[in-house]
């Protein structure tokens, strides 16, 4: 591992200086105010994008092998490597490393079920951050205690033993390193998946994930990602900051989640501009092809859920409806987290973006 991790670094020092020094950077989020960006792609991609003003960047996944934390190939170490070196041009960066993700959890459950389990885990990843040189590691776990993925094992010990892994975790690499966690959105994961009150003072922010509220499995269209809840819908970005704050955390460690893609439901009733009518997912796409795919020449027209704060498109023609974040959800959202002041805010998925003139400028502007 230290032999890719260290030619990466010296190849993304020769190539990526020029790009990163010739580029303005963005004026920094107000002091105290996170802006987190979730980074799925390769060791060059990232560097089209004006990264300067993120405070973390979190590479992901890494997987279980067994009972370890894990790279999967040397390409994700090599771009882990080149996140790093970031940090010469922008010293406050924070790198982070994610596990699991949708379907990628598959053993979590039972892995984390067992004393030597979480042991062994625990002891990888203090090795592969500190062999990686990253600053903390992110769990993103789906589901503790609630169903996830079809197949996936869990069961009600799950939220007990997802506290023993947090209070393993933070015994075992203290305060050099950070510790998130992603959380589902909306209420069954809020109530049951994780003790608020045990976890939350041992790791540095919950990443809310205030986005797939409406997903792939619904029947029912809505927004996957509003700001505020409807009277047809209750999971927005407002519930979820609710009931974290009626068990008692603490506002500086929420961070709220905003979404760089949208999803298509089709089947849909032209009633009500196909928001709330009956529907099937069927596919997701990025908004960096907005521009085309939600275009009036592809027949979709957008419009503006003043309750939710919230845009959508509908296509009559082809009976589709569009959920999905643009520039003014955006700096909604990002208002929204100065104005309660929150820990900040984030975003799955940076390649997801446009590199320039994109939702994440306007997520800076409105961080400022």
């Amino acid at each position: 591992m230290r032999n890719v991790l260290r030619s990466a670094l010296l190849l993304v020092a020769a190539t990526g200086a020029a790009f990163l020094t010739a580029s303005n950077p963005p004026a920094a989020p107000r002091p105290g105010m996170a802006v987190i960006a979730y980074y799925a792609g390769d060791p060059t991609t990232f560097k089209q994008y004006q990264t300067q003003g993120l405070t973390h960047i979190i590479y992901s996944f890494l997987h279980l092998r067994g009972n370890a934390f894990t790279f999967d190939k040397p390409q994700s170490e090599a771009t882990v490597a080149a996140l790093v070196a970031l940090k010469a041009q922008n010293p406050k960066l924070k790198v982070m490393l994610s596990l699991g993700g949708w379907g990628g959890c598959e053993t979590c459950s039972q892995v984390f079920s067992t004393a030597p389990g979480r042991a062994e885990f625990v002891a990888s990843v203090k090795q592969v951050l500190a062999a990686s040189h990253t600053d903390g590691i992110d769990l993103d776990w789906e589901y503790p205690a609630i169903p996830g993925p079809p197949g996936h094992r869990y069961t009600p010990e799950d939220r007990h033993n997802f506290t023993l892994l947090i209070q393993r975790l933070r015994a075992a690499l203290g305060p050099k390193y950070e510790i998130s966690f992603a959380a589902g959105g909306y209420r069954e994961y809020l109530q049951n998946s994780v003790d608020w009150a045990a976890v939350m003072p041992l790791v540095d922010r919950v990443n809310l994930m205030s986005y797939d509220l409406v997903n792939g499995y619904s029947t029912v269209t809505g927004h996957h990602t509003p700001l505020y809840s409807t009277p047809r819908q209750r999971a927005s970005v407002d519930d979820g900051v609710h009931y974290l704050d009626s068990v008692g955390v603490a506002p500086g460690k929420i961070v709220i989640g905003a979404a760089f893609y949208a999803r298509i439901f089709g089947g849909v009733p032209a009633t009500n501009q196909g928001l709330y009518q009956p529907g099937k997912f069927k596919k997701a796409f990025d908004y960096k092809y907005f521009a085309d795919s939600l275009s009036p020449a592809r027949g979709f027209t957008t419009y503006w859920d003043n309750v939710a704060q919230a845009p959508y498109a509908y296509n009559p023609r082809r009976q589709e409806l569009a959920t999905f974040d643009d520039k003014k959800s955006i700096q909604l959202k990002t208002k929204y987290a100065r104005d309660k002041h929150l820990g900040g805010i984030m975003f799955w998925e940076l390649t997801g973006d446009t590199p320039r003139q994109g939702l994440l400028e306007a997520l800076y502007g409105a961080a400022r």
